[in-house]
């Protein structure tokens, strides 16, 4: 079956991807940081009994439970966005629900007692959201959840009272950043409700120019205008990263020169490290945006970035690898999608 970051989709030349992520608690429990882990055993149970109600695409969901997994396998699954890195971190009584394209992941007993989260290619958070929506009614149908009237849905932190939404897009952005422009952009953004953050969320770094821009407000505001707020700036910012493109193209040679190094590396190397693989294929990705690159797709790029990570590269090897035999593993993993 094909993975949700496969997917044709709108502004997929500068979006990545849209996630949508629900926070959820129950009012019979304790919020998590104060269960015993008998409460998150029960809490574990009533929730998988809930889900069983929900299917995706027409299929149920697939349960995994977390302290049954090996290590790796817990960071390949972060690497993919599909899971958080607090989720992973003790995994004892914690509970994950998925879809087979990996496009829906609920976690339980995470920071919260239910993070619903919808992942698709591209600026699709509406799609995203109704998605999401739905599982959320069907889960609110079967169980109790934390709520007042004055403050909307309780969650353990306040950041996240009211709607408790976290919507969120990856974008690539080469040109604004080459252009010097991001801190101004980043400025800008917070000023309108928004946040901008590493590859990887909170706290992480940029690699290969890729970035996560976030809303922040959740109390007093609906879930459509949050969504509507953050859908209209990531528009504009798709266009300024359009504009610093054609910048970009007025030294054509040069920039040519840069794309097709690139790719270059990415087609012979023999060694190719985390950081290199995300520095030369967001030139490439640019250059296949920009019509540079004729015979390399989006989609492939996106295939590739879930594969290539460290973990991940293990996971598929089924065993610890040194650096260098991840940086060789990742190499031959490189050369297959782009040779």
């Amino acid at each position: 079956m094909s993975k949700w970051y496969e997917a044709k989709s709108p502004h997929e030349d500068i979006v990545i991807s849209s996630r949508i992520r629900l926070a959820r608690n129950l009012s019979d429990f304790p919020f998590e940081s104060r269960m015993t882990d008998e409460q998150r055993r029960q809490l574990s149970e009533k929730v998988k009994q809930a889900l069983s109600h929900v299917t995706v695409s027409g299929e149920a969901l697939q349960f995994t439970e977390m302290d049954s997994l090996e290590e790796i396998k817990r960071y390949a699954m972060v690497e993919r966005h599909e899971v958080s890195k607090e989720f992973i971190k003790d995994p004892t009584h914690r509970l994950l629900g998925y879809s087979k394209d990996e496009s829906v992941s609920i976690m339980v007993n995470e920071e919260d007692h239910l993070r619903i989260q919808v992942m698709a290619s591209g600026l699709n958070l509406t799609s995203a959201y109704q998605q999401c929506n739905e599982i959320d009614d069907v889960l609110d149908s079967e169980l109790d959840y934390a709520f007042n009237e004055r403050l909307g849905y309780l969650t353990t932190c306040p950041t996240n009272l009211g709607t408790g939404l976290r919507a969120s897009v990856m974008v690539h952005l080469p040109a604004l950043e080459k252009s010097g422009l991001m801190n101004q952009l980043t400025a800008t953004v917070n000023k309108l409700g928004l946040t901008i953050r590493g590859t990887y969320g909170e706290g992480s770094k940029v690699l290969g120019s890729i970035y996560q821009i976030s809303n922040q407000i959740t109390l007093g505001i609906t879930e459509k205008d949050a969504i509507q707020n953050l859908e209209s700036i990531v528009l504009q910012v798709i266009e300024s990263e359009k504009r610093a493109r054609e910048s970009l193209l007025a030294e054509k040679r040069r920039l040519e020169d840069v794309v097709f190094r690139s790719l270059g590396v990415l087609r012979y190397a023999r060694l190719l490290s985390s950081r290199e693989f995300f520095e030369e294929i967001s030139n490439v990705r640019l250059g296949v945006s920009l019509g540079l690159i004729h015979d390399v797709e989006i989609s492939r790029i996106n295939r590739m970035m879930a594969l290539t990570g460290s973990a991940s590269i293990c996971e598929r090897e089924g065993r610890e690898l040194s650096p260098e035999d991840r940086d060789f593993v990742r190499a031959n993993t490189v050369r297959t999608y782009i040779s």
